[in-house]
């Protein structure tokens, strides 16, 4: 037998067997290596550290639209209610009575009437 064929000697199941570990020179007996199956998961967890560091400022954005989305819809909603008051104030005063009592309300009067302002007077409202 040669020194290959020993190395390469085969069990009764006719798989071949592998060649035994040699130890390195300078290295302890219980030293193991690298363990890169840990190093594997440093590294899968700074990437994934990483990603939700790039998803934060994005979120924060989001959620910033969102509340500014909230604000703008509360004041369109008060500024519709104001349009109709405006509209509906401004369909009444197509009216001619009206329009001249709300003129007579501002101090207005027509021409050739005289206007009078009396003091001293309990408010009526």
């Amino acid at each position: 037998m040669t020194s290959r064929s020993a190395s390469l000697r085969q069990r009764p199941d006719r798989r071949p067997l592998l060649p035994r570990p040699r130890l390195i020179e300078g290295r302890p007996v219980g030293y193991v290596g690298i363990r890169w199956d840990r190093i594997g998961r440093f590294v899968v967890l700074g990437v994934c550290v990483l990603v939700v560091l790039l998803y934060l400022r994005p979120l924060a954005a989001i959620l910033s639209a969102r509340g500014e989305a909230t604000a703008r819809q509360v004041e369109l909603t008060k500024l519709q209610r104001e349009h109709d008051l405006l509209t509906k104030r401004g369909e009444a005063l197509k009216n001619p009575a009206a329009l001249e009592r709300e003129a007579r309300s501002l101090g207005m009067v027509r021409p050739g009437e005289k206007a009078y302002v009396v003091n001293g007077l309990p408010d009526s409202r």
